[in-house]
């Protein structure tokens, strides 16, 4: 009989188990799953030197326009590089390109617990990125939903980086 105790205990710890992991990890980009271009949750920052080329091609000039195709950098030496087209692949298949998926993604952020992962900091970051041009080329209403995102992203990586 305690044998058929244990074994239903087991069996109820093992289903429960999942249920609550799945609430702690929560996924924050839900597109980084899906396959694209033959690639399973693309980063684009490996090391030091993808970190310097983000910058180099963040200050060179990029246009970051809805939909396929919308990522561009200005620059053509740039451009033609490898790592480009990986950071292209994020910018378009990854990242939330709505106001109200970007909406979804601050709440998500605003509920998380301790560190993000370093691709959901480098995802978050280029979101937050994404937010400031679109925050540049609109007006009106929808300019101030995507300055209330725009700081809800930097309060969130502000948290990260702060949290001990």
């Amino acid at each position: 009989m305690l044998r058929w105790k244990v074994l239903v205990f087991a069996v109820i710890l093992c289903g429960l188990y999942p249920c609550a992991a799945g609430q702690r990890n929560k996924v924050l980009y839900p597109a980084a799953l899906r396959v694209k271009r033959g690639v399973v949750n693309p980063t684009f920052q490996n090391s030091v030197e993808d970190a310097e080329l983000l910058f180099e091609i963040l200050l060179a000039g990029v246009r970051m326009g809805d939909g396929r195709g919308g990522f561009s950098v200005r620059d053509e030496e740039l451009a033609s590089l490898r790592r480009t087209r990986v950071l292209a692949s994020v910018c378009e298949d990854v990242l939330p390109r709505k106001l109200t998926d970007v909406r979804r993604l601050t709440s998500d952020l605003s509920r998380h617990r301790g560190h993000l992962r370093g691709p959901d900091f480098e995802r978050t970051v280029l979101t937050m990125v994404y937010t400031a041009y679109k925050l540049a080329n609109t007006t009106g209403h929808q300019r101030d939903r995507w300055a209330e995102s725009f700081f809800s992203l930097f309060r969130a990586i502000k948290q990260d980086l702060t949290v001990q």
